[in-house]
């Protein structure tokens, strides 16, 4: 698989030629627009940003970082992430890329798992870091909160700041040329084992550009909002590094807001957006703009009534960290299907499989796998872990993804669940997606998700776990998902429990609910 001959599309390249390039072909057009919510915005030119990306270069040489080290940024959306991204790829260095609501122990383990020299954070998370990742050389704090202003005790003085990393452009290190090598660790998430950390080289990164950008039809033209978290794939790549291969401009905010979206949108023409389901649901409750400049978002799956409701069209999109880019995208121009993602990539190669191992035919449901080159379309490898990154691909060389697709009869795919969450009740297969769906439904409900409670008779249960729209009667909201269970769902699929929280856990911002942490608010309890 990885001994297979092939000559990179890339050769020649890495990241940082093609930001060089673009400073040459686009200097004067923006790239980057920092909108956070409390403060002016600020624009960085494609020249100016390659400027400051072989600043700090330099000064992360000063420092002592070569190639082949490995740096943590550990940061909300800002432009010190995107600057120390860049600048880690123009030295040989490598991002460790990770979540900035990770708990202590998490963020010991990704320090200590990849080893890393130094790391990047704000004023509000350094003290963790400075008390859990206790190898490293030293810590540089930006001046901000995901552009709020610290507490006084959190301002970060001396050579603690990020601000005084910054060295001398005329004096970074040329491009090295060589897509084979690291760029960036990703950390997954983890339900019982430990995360893992997907190794991207150059070569995955660009590969990411370009397929985003062909896939979403990005131009020079466009303007991304991006909203979501930067460590994340769909922000990383989807729509900041294709923004970048197409010399578009990217409109960054501190996060996702439902009240800060259209502000941002609105007032710097965003024509492009990558979000996914929760953010829609959420911005239902602001008013829409009688005029706004959007052409498409991007979006998890497809939905006429959100089409509808934003006067928006959709690209539905499926893809993993492991495989930098989507496998299955859609057409705004093609026929959909509500539900639906879209057809399978054709950058890749696709299988969907029955249980018994034979293709699943028009109708039927199987495991989504899916073949491309590692170190390109493919992730490398895990970091330092050979047998999970042996073990993740089957006897033919398809990468084994763990997600449950539907083929359906006019040939679009529909996401089903991750197999992994799949749940056994009495002997039956049930997908918790389906019962999220029907539960969504229900007025009042903002967000729901499902886990499966252990149970002596049945094996498991569904509980739903439903965030409510401000001011509803749980007791009356609870009822009525009842009723609208019982009209939609088998019995054995119906909720056994409906539980209200404030919030969903997360393991990537907003991007996906943290089903383990709901699986533990559920365990010690005693089953029916």
């Amino acid at each position: 698989m990885n001994g297979e001959p092939f000559v990179s599309p890339y050769a020649g390249l890495d990241q940082a030629s093609l930001l060089l390039k673009r400073a040459q072909t686009h200097g004067k057009r923006n790239f980057l627009t920092w909108a956070p919510f409390d403060a002016p915005p600020t624009s960085w030119t494609y020249a100016a940003f390659a400027d400051d990306v072989a600043r700090l270069a330099h000064g992360l040489m000063r420092r002592g970082i070569g190639p082949g080290d490995r740096v943590m940024i550990h940061l909300d959306n800002a432009p010190e992430y995107l600057l120390a991204w860049h600048a880690l790829a123009r030295i040989g260095a490598v991002a460790v890329a990770t979540n900035a609501r990770a708990g202590g122990e998490e963020l010991a383990y990704f320090a200590d798992h990849a080893g890393v020299r130094a790391a990047v954070t704000q004023p509000a998370l350094a003290a963790r870091v400075r008390e859990v990742c206790r190898g490293l050389d030293w810590l540089a704090v930006t001046a901000h909160d995901g552009g709020a202003e610290p507490a006084d005790a959190e301002r970060p003085a001396g050579d603690d700041r990020f601000e005084s990393l910054f060295g001398d452009a005329s004096k970074a290190p040329a491009p090295q040329g060589d897509g084979t090598r690291p760029m960036a660790v990703h950390y997954t998430s983890g339900s019982t084992a430990r995360p893992k950390g997907v190794v991207w080289t150059h070569d995955n990164v660009l590969w990411g550009g370009q397929v985003s950008a062909n896939h979403e039809r990005l131009t020079e033209a466009d303007r991304h909002l991006v909203t979501l978290p930067l460590f994340h794939v769909v922000s990383g790549i989807y729509s900041t590094m294709a923004s970048l291969w197409a010399g578009a401009e990217v409109v960054l905010q501190p996060r996702f807001s439902a009240s800060g979206f259209w502000p941002a949108a609105v007032g710097h023409r965003c024509t492009w957006a990558s979000l996914v389901p929760f953010c829609t649901e959420a911005l239902r409750r602001e008013p829409v703009p009688q005029r706004h400049w959007f052409r498409t978002w991007g979006h998890a799956v497809l939905d006429s009534s959100v089409e509808e409701h934003f006067r928006v069209p959709l690209l539905g999109w499926w893809g993993m960290t492991e495989i930098i880019t989507q496998g299955i995208v859609g057409d705004p121009g093609l026929p959909k299907r509500d539900g639906a993602i879209g057809r399978p990539a054709p950058e890749y190669r696709l299988a969907v499989l029955r249980d018994d191992g034979r293709p699943a035919g028009p109708g039927e449901t199987g495991e989504l796998r899916l073949r491309g080159t590692p170190g390109l379309s493919l992730f490398r490898e895990y970091l330092d872990n050979p047998k999970a990154t042996a073990d993740s691909f089957d006897e033919r060389g398809y990468f084994i993804t763990g997600d449950l697709v539907t083929l359906h009869e006019d040939g679009l795919i529909g996401f089903v669940d991750r197999a992994k969450d799949m749940l056994k009740v009495g002997g039956e297969n049930v997908g918790p997606a389906e019962i999220e769906r029907v539960v969504q439904q229900v007025e009042g409900v903002i967000e729901a998700a499902v886990v499966g409670r252990p149970d002596r008779m049945r094996d498991e249960v569904p509980v739903a776990f439903v965030v409510a729209a401000d001011g509803q009667d749980t007791a009356a909201l609870r009822a009525a998902i009842a009723e609208r269970c019982r009209s939609a769902l088998a019995d054995f699929k119906q909720p056994r429990d409906i539980r209200f929280l404030d919030d969903l856990p997360r393991t990537g911002g907003i991007a996906k609910v943290s089903k383990p942490d709901l699986r533990r608010l559920l365990e010690g309890e005693e089953a029916d």
